[in-house]
C-alpha cells in the first residue's frame, strides 16, 4: 500500500511539473501560435490576390468527363486479339493489363490514359513542354508531370470511367479533357472493339460503292439506247439488243444487292439504338466555376497546430536545458565527456 501511494504521489508531481512547465512558458507558446496563425493567414491571402503565374499557392481547377465503357460479351476475346494485332499485347502486359482471357476494355481504358502514346499527344497537342518550362529530358519529365495532373478512376458496378485534368486555368483544363476523351474514343475505334460500328462503317462503304455501280450502268444503259437513236446500221442492232439486255440484268442485280445492304442497314440502326456502345460519352467535361484546391482553410489549422505543438516541444527542452546546467553533477558529466573527446 504504501509503494502504490509513493508511485501516485510521484505521477501528480510529475503532472504538476509538466503543467508548471507550460505554464512558466505560456507566453512562448502564444506568440508563436498566433504568429504562425496570422503568418498562414497572411500567405493565404496573398496567394489569391497574386497572379497565378506566380502564386506559390494559386488556386487550380479540375474538369472532369464521364464515359460509359461496355465490357463485350466474349469474355475479353476480341479485346485480346485487338491488342495483340495492333502491337499492343506486350506493352499492356507490362503494365499490368492481361490479354488473355481476362482482359477488359475497363482495363484497356486505365492502360490507355497512363501510355506514353497519350501522354505524348497531349504534350505536343498543347504544347506543354513550353508550358511547363521543361528543359532537360523533355520527353520523361513531361510524361512524369503530366500523370501528376491527369486522373482516371473506373467504378466497376456501373463501368463509367472518369477522366480530370487540374490545372490554373479552368478553360485549358476543359481543353486538354476533351482532347484525351477524342483522343480514347477514336482509339477504341482503331482496335475494332464495336462489333456493330465496325459492321456499320462497312454497310455504308458497300452501299456507297452499290449506288455508286447503279449509277454507272444505267449512263451505259443510256449511252447504249443513244447510239440506236443516232441511226445504227442494222448489222448492230443485234449486238446493240444483247448488250442493253445484260446490262438491264446487272443493273437488276446491282439493285437487289443495294436493296439488301439498305435493310441491314437499318436493321443495324434499330440494333445499335437498342444497345449500348462499347465506348460512350456520358457528359463532356464543362469550364469549372469552382475551385477544386488548394483548402486554405485547413492549411491555415494545420500550420497553427504544427506551431503549437512545437512551442510546446520546445518548451520542454528549454526546461530540460535549464535544468541541465542547474545540475552540478550533469554539468561535470558533460565536461568529462568533452575532455575524453
Amino acid at each position: 500500500m504504501e509503494e502504490n501511494t509513493q508511485i501516485q504521489e510521484e505521477d501528480e508531481i510529475s503532472l504538476i511539473d509538466l503543467f508548471a512547465v507550460l505554464l512558466h512558458y505560456k507566453w512562448m507558446i502564444i506568440i508563436i501560435s498566433l504568429l504562425a496563425a496570422i503568418g498562414s493567414v497572411i500567405f493565404a491571402v496573398l496567394s489569391i490576390k497574386m497572379d497565378p503565374e506566380k502564386s506559390p499557392l494559386p488556386n487550380v481547377y479540375t474538369p472532369k468527363a464521364e464515359m460509359l465503357i461496355k465490357e463485350s460479351s466474349s469474355g475479353g476475346g476480341g479485346l485480346s486479339a485487338a491488342l495483340s494485332s495492333s502491337g499492343l499485347g506486350g506493352m499492356a502486359s507490362l503494365m499490368g493489363v492481361s490479354v488473355g482471357g481476362g482482359a477488359t476494355n475497363s482495363n484497356l481504358a486505365n492502360y490507355l490514359i497512363t501510355s506514353d502514346a497519350l501522354l505524348d499527344a497531349v504534350t505536343d497537342e498543347f504544347k506543354l513542354i513550353e508550358k511547363y518550362k521543361i528543359e532537360e529530358h523533355v520527353r520523361a519529365s513531361s510524361r512524369k508531370a503530366l500523370k501528376q495532373v491527369l486522373k482516371a478512376s473506373s467504378d466497376t458496378d456501373s463501368g463509367v470511367f472518369t477522366v480530370s485534368f487540374t490545372d490554373i486555368d479552368p478553360v485549358f483544363a476543359q481543353s486538354v479533357v476533351n482532347f484525351v476523351v477524342d483522343w480514347m474514343s477514336k482509339k477504341f475505334d482503331e482496335l475494332g472493339l464495336d462489333n456493330n460500328k465496325i459492321q456499320k462503317e462497312n454497310l455504308e462503304r458497300n452501299i456507297q460503292s452499290s449506288y455508286n455501280e447503279i449509277l454507272r450502268i444505267e449512263r451505259e444503259v443510256k449511252k447504249l439506247g443513244a447510239s440506236v437513236g443516232y441511226g445504227s446500221s442494222a448489222w448492230d442492232i443485234p449486238s446493240i439488243t444483247t448488250g442493253s439486255a445484260k446490262l438491264q440484268l446487272e443493273l437488276d442485280a446491282q439493285k437487289q444487292v443495294y436493296t439488301q445492304l439498305k435493310t441491314q442497314y437499318e436493321l443495324l440502326k434499330v440494333q445499335m439504338q437498342s444497345e449500348t456502345p462499347v465506348f460512350q460519352i456520358l457528359a463532356r467535361p464543362e469550364v469549372p466555376d469552382m475551385k477544386s484546391g488548394p483548402s486554405r482553410g485547413k492549411l491555415c489549422i494545420i500550420i497553427t497546430f504544427a506551431a503549437f505543438f512545437m512551442s510546446v516541444f520546445l518548451a520542454f527542452a528549454l526546461n530540460a536545458w535549464k535544468n541541465i546546467k542547474n545540475d552540478p553533477e550533469a554539468v561535470e558529466k558533460l565536461q568529462l565527456k568533452r575532455k575524453n573527446k
